[in-house]
Order: structure tokens, then C-alpha cells, then sequence
């Protein structure tokens, strides 16, 4: 998907376990939430002002949604930025190496619950699945786990993800 959207906005990919089992953090977020509200995400937002970096736009959405400490994630790259249907953003991905304690600490106004999946989960639950949103039928890139699904933008970041890794990772 190409990075088309006026709004921008960055989202942090945590990565844990890495090298050797490696995972990732996502949000779920609130049922009741007007944008994306029950959906799976990376922790990030948009930008608060112009001026405001991407980088720092991401680590500071994670902090406020999972309470993750910039100073604990070691940021090793960016992905392309990725595009969004409904809601217009052009999402910049940062990703970031975080530590195997994963404590968390949700914020109740934004944040259901947080989910951890290692990278061979996310693997084998990918499936390209017809799913109808807003009424309309589409085709896209899914990922299953349990009961969670992940689809939209931030499975087009995993795809990126996934296609730069080992296979064995």
C-alpha cells in the first residue's frame, strides 16, 4: 500500500526477544473509542504540532499508551510509511528493540488490553481474508491469533516487518 494521507502520524513496532524468539506488542484498543475503536495497533497517534518529529511522535504515543519509557527501547529502524483508507493518515512505522519484561501499564482512556505475539504466531496465523467493513467487501492481508484479529494498516506494517526478517525469525 502506497503512503497516501494528509494526516501524519507515527506508530512504535516493540520488538521483544530478539534475536532469538522474537515478538511484538500491540494495543487493543477501547470498544467505545470513535477512531479504530476494538481494533489491534501498534501504540502510536498523530503528531501533536508540526514541529513535532515522527520518531518522537511514536515513542511519546507509547509511552502514553502502554507507559513503555523511551529510554527503554533501542529504536534500530524505520519501515515505509503506510497509508490508511478511512481515517486518511500516512503512518510512519519506528521500530524498536524493548526488553523481555513486558509489564505494562495500559491507559484505561484509550487502551483495552495488550497483547504480545511472538513473530512465528503472527507466521502462521497470516491469511489473506475477505472481511466486510463499513459495508463494503474487501481482500486483505490478516493475521490470526486466538481471537485477535489484525488487519488494515497495521498488518500491511507487519507484512513490511516480516518481509525483512529471517525466515527463522
Amino acid at each position: 500500500m502506497d503512503a497516501h494521507g494528509r494526516t501524519e502520524a507515527a506508530v512504535l513496532v516493540p520488538m521483544f526477544g530478539f534475536p532469538e524468539n522474537p515478538g511484538l506488542v500491540f494495543t487493543e484498543r477501547r470498544q467505545d473509542l470513535r477512531r479504530h475503536g476494538g481494533e489491534i495497533s501498534f501504540p502510536g497517534g498523530r503528531r501533536d504540532h508540526p514541529a513535532e518529529e515522527l520518531l518522537t511522535t511514536a515513542l511519546r504515543e507509547a509511552e502514553e499508551e502502554i507507559d513503555l519509557a523511551p529510554a527503554s527501547v533501542e529504536v534500530v529502524g524505520a519501515l515505509p510509511p503506510i497509508g490508511t483508507f478511512v481515517t486518511n493518515y500516512k503512518v510512519h512505522p519506528y521500530v524498536g528493540l524493548i526488553g523481555d519484561d513486558l509489564r505494562f501499564d495500559p491507559n484505561p482512556a484509550e487502551v483495552e488490553t495488550v497483547l504480545a505475539f511472538r513473530l512465528a504466531q503472527l507466521r502462521q496465523g497470516f491469511g489473506m481474508r475477505r472481511l466486510v467493513r463499513r459495508g463494503v467487501p474487501i481482500r486483505t492481508p490478516t493475521y490470526v491469533v486466538g481471537e485477535h484479529l489484525i488487519w488494515g494498516a497495521t498488518a500491511r506494517i507487519l507484512g513490511e516487518l516480516i518481509q525483512r526478517l529471517p525466515p527463522d525469525r
